[in-house]
């Protein structure tokens, strides 16, 4: 294509927790998606991982904002604004003065979402100065980006745990066959964490300092062949406000976690009740494939495979399998039919 450099191409995974920017298969942004907005001016004062440290610090005149709930827009206005900061913070790397290229982008969203819903993304990504927008659901991205040939006359599943949605995903010839959707994630795990913590230690803490029990004990078995080390926590009790630390073992985060990720194990067992018999037999060769965040959990693949008799599979650098398969997506817009525009 004669002036293919005036079009500038980029891979948007934007995600409930982290927005991850993909530009000519380098990854060149993944920052926390979270916004920092001054309450007298509306201006953004930080976004990202500066914005990050603020959640749960913030005094009256700044709020901290994370624009995607449950895998989708809850709000339009800081969303936009974040969407345009980081293609601005990734403009300013690139140091292009003469020009500003024509901005093509793939965005991945929840297979569940509403027309409404497509919508608000679309527009907040035009808004932030997109040209072209492409769509693709995310359990098609995860696909994509595991490696798997989703155009193939074949059966594949997906489960994507991200932190607002859990997509599962059954794909053949290029298209989803069945899906669902739950909003029970990454941060449904973290209020599950921080809700056992004021139940069990007395002890009250942030969404910070869940998410660091979850990434440091976080476990779904109560036996793990490696078990990681005990973590500990401060925070201040319940009853007196007195400081007090308490320190937590993956044993207690299985038990913690159970319920939500039974909720999980029904809405896959769900998707394979629906899936045709074909389609059916080539998952149980193949096996069924985990990405996103979640799939870090550990002992996940192991618990899934007991309960569902069909091996489990992480992918390969599972938070970032959407990114790359919005990566893969944008170079071949014109052949991918699964594409909304």
């Amino acid at each position: 294509m004669a002036f293919s450099f005036l079009t500038q191409e980029l891979a948007i995974d934007l995600g409930t927790a982290n927005t991850l920017i993909f530009q000519n298969d380098q990854l060149i942004l993944d920052q926390p998606s979270i916004v920092a907005i001054d309450n007298e001016t509306g201006n953004c004062i930080a976004l990202g991982q500066p914005a990050k440290l603020m959640h749960g610090r913030s005094n009256p005149g700044v709020r901290t904002v994370r624009p995607l709930k449950d895998g989708v827009i809850a709000d339009f206005k800081a969303a936009e604004m974040m969407i345009r900061g980081f293609i601005r913070e990734v403009n300013n790397k690139r140091r292009h003065s003469l020009f500003t290229p024509n901005l093509k982008v793939v965005v991945g969203i929840p297979s569940g979402s509403t027309e409404v819903e497509i919508r608000a993304v679309r527009d907040s990504s035009e808004h932030a100065g997109a040209k072209d927008v492409y769509l693709i659901f995310e359990p098609m991205a995860a696909a994509l980006g595991i490696g798997l040939d989703v155009e193939a006359p074949k059966g594949n599943m997906v489960v994507d745990i991200g932190g607002g949605t859990t997509e599962i995903a059954v794909i053949s010839l290029g298209g989803i066959v069945v899906q669902d959707s739950i909003r029970t994630a990454g941060d449904v795990f973290t209020a599950d964490i921080q809700y056992y913590l004021r139940q069990q230690h007395n002890i009250k803490v942030g969404e910070v300092t869940a998410e660091q029990v979850k990434v440091n004990v976080g476990s779904v078995l109560p036996q793990l062949d490696e078990e990681p080390e005990p973590y500990v926590i401060k925070g201040p009790n319940l009853m007196t406000a007195h400081p007090v630390e308490a320190t937590i073992t993956y044993q207690e985060i299985s038990h913690c976690l159970d319920k939500s990720v039974a909720k999980i194990e029904a809405s896959i067992l769900h998707v394979l009740e629906q899936t045709p018999p074909e389609l059916y037999s080539d998952i149980v060769d193949n096996g069924i494939f985990l990405s996103g965040g979640g799939a870090l959990l550990r002992g996940l693949a192991k618990r899934l495979t007991e309960k569902v008799n069909i091996q489990f599979h992480v992918a390969e650098d599972p938070l970032r399998a959407v990114a790359r398969g919005t990566c893969i997506a944008i170079k071949n817009t014109s052949h991918y039919s699964f594409l909304m525009r």
